[in-house]
């Protein structure tokens, strides 16, 4: 019995899907790491805003980017 073809589709799916994991991990680090920096910079209204802010910026390049390399580097 042989292996089933590759599919092409399902490959950059799964590669797509771990780079929103990934994307995730790094808002959630991110978001702790900032929230505890801008609140000994600033006082409590704006450093959740700022650290969100930063943290939703953060975990988008960064799901972009590793599913981006992850599609990219496919066999």
């Amino acid at each position: 019995m042989t292996a089933a073809p590759r599919d092409a589709r399902a490959d950059r799916v799964a590669a797509r899907a771990v780079g929103v994991g990934v994307g995730l991990l790094a808002f959630m680090v991110t978001w702790l790491v900032g929230a505890r920096v801008t609140g000994q910079i600033w006082g409590p209204p704006s450093s959740a805003v700022v650290a969100l802010g930063a943290s939703v910026v953060v975990g988008i390049l960064v799901a972009a980017v590793t599913g981006h390399r992850l599609v990219r580097r496919r066999p």
